[in-house]
């Protein structure tokens, strides 16, 4: 009986031995499991704002907010009824700070603009306040041919660092003066572009910011010729867009900055009313690395209202210089209106000149769709005094409203490109990183 129970408790034991062993195998052998699929960008509502109206200097400021519940502030005023369009003169001479939150925030549009008849300043002249980013461009004319203020706002409640670059036609122009600016929490720098570049024509210019934020814009006066401010261009692409190109008399100047170590060979096409072609004797433009090449349009565009679309083999940066008799303006690069966009506020003899780049497009301009035919250029009249809102529908289209005035010695004139609507974002993916927190 005893050797039966030792060998009853024996043969158990081998079993367990052999369970373990097989058990032990398959763990070693078995498949390794499959990683969860990579999660791409979500596109998420917006739910807070901030954008920084550079110096409106008594202008009246213009806010178009979604309606809803939130809060849409303008410097130390507050918009009692998000959804309608608010428009009041601003006090002082330094920028304005307006701040969204909640469902108010979505779509966010502001800007302001002014007109003066005489003097050195003549012209209309206007800008889309900018939200604050870690990197900006702009192009224009240099200080050589315009008197330009550059200014860096501080929104944020941390210091910003920030070295700015500036490209002209014969290079990169070497300056301390641009090295390490520092601009405090809430504090305003103007900088005159002729301490850095005084000699350049043409400038590119890139403010890049090794801590913080800054809300970058720049005004141009020509003296007597007209006053502007540069609109934000798009960063270097090997694919740009320079929309919002006015019909009209005048000169049409392309700028293309090509800010890398490798020169550039840009394909220039125009997109007008009539059609999409290249134009005879500007069909490329090459840009010698780190320099600011110019291209006269004029007789290209004939007079149409259009966009210009450039293919290159490195990334640049465009945009254009739209001169009348009496006053100028300014487009540039900008993505197309794929999360929509929107205009705060719009004067007398403004329009909207709606590109569509390849196929057709068709986009809501408030509650009338608007169809653009493939490879053509549209333009649209709005109503004076109200703000609107532009949304994609299909194709890929590009804008800009364009605001235009008769005067006896010619046409006054602003251009704003259409910048993509504050409605979505795109968050990026994050993922579990152990070498975040290790020394």
């Amino acid at each position: 009986m005893k050797g039966f129970v030792e060998n009853r408790f024996g043969l158990v034991a081998l079993v367990l031995i052999a369970l373990g062993a097989l058990y032990g195998v398959a763990f070693l052998t078995r498949p390794a499991r499959e990683a969860p699929p990579a999660r791409g960008p979500q596109k998420v509502a917006v739910e807070s704002v901030v954008a920084v109206c550079p110096a409106p200097r008594g202008a009246e400021v213009a806010v178009l907010s979604a309606p809803g519940e939130g809060t849409v502030t303008v410097g130390s005023a507050q918009v009692k009824e998000p959804g309608k369009l608010w428009r009041e003169p601003v006090k002082g001479d330094g920028p304005v700070v307006v701040k969204a939150t909640g469902k108010a925030a979505q779509g966010l549009e502001a800007s302001f603009g002014t007109k003066t008849a005489k003097g050195r300043s003549r012209g209309l002249a206007g800008v889309r306040c900018t939200e604050p980013a870690g990197t900006t461009w702009l192009i224009g004319p240099g200080p050589s041919a315009a008197g330009v203020t550059l200014h860096l706002t501080n929104a944020d409640a941390a210091p910003a660092l920030a070295d700015v670059l500036v490209y002209s036609a014969e290079g990169p122009v070497p300056s301390d003066a641009g090295r390490g600016i520092t601009v405090k929490p809430g504090a305003h720098v103007e900088l005159d572009l002729n301490e850095l570049a005084p000699s350049a024509t043409v400038v590119a210019v890139g403010v890049t910011t090794s801590t913080g934020r800054l809300a970058v814009a720049a005004r141009a006066v020509m003296d007597g010729r007209g006053v502007d401010w540069l609109p934000a261009s798009a960063p270097p692409a090997t694919r740009v867009v320079v929309p919002g190109i006015p019909s009209g008399e005048g000169k049409r100047e392309l700028l293309v900055a090509a800010p890398g170590t490798l020169d550039a060979v840009v394909r220039v096409r125009a997109v007008t009313t009539d059609g999409s072609y290249a134009m005879k004797g500007r069909e490329t433009l090459d840009v010698i690395a780190g320099t600011v090449a110019v291209m006269e349009l004029t007789k290209g565009l004939d007079g149409q209202a259009a966009a210009v679309e450039l293919v290159s083999d490195v990334p640049v940066v465009a945009g254009m210089v739209i001169s009348t008799s009496v006053d100028v303006a300014f487009s540039a690069g900008t993505p197309p209106l794929d999360l929509g966009g929107a205009v705060a506020d719009n004067g007398k003899g403004s329009s909207l000149v709606l590109t569509a780049v390849g196929g057709p497009g068709r986009v809501k301009v408030g509650t009338a769709t608007v169809d653009v035919p493939a490879s053509r250029t549209k333009v649209v009249k709005v109503k004076v005094g109200t703000g609107l809102v532009v949304t994609p529908v299909s194709g890929q289209v590009y804008g800009g409203r364009v605001t235009s005035e008769r005067i006896g010695a010619g046409t006054l004139v602003t251009a704003q490109p259409l910048s993509q609507g504050r409605i979505w974002t795109m968050l990026p993916t994050y993922i579990d990183d152990p070498a975040v927190v290790l020394p």
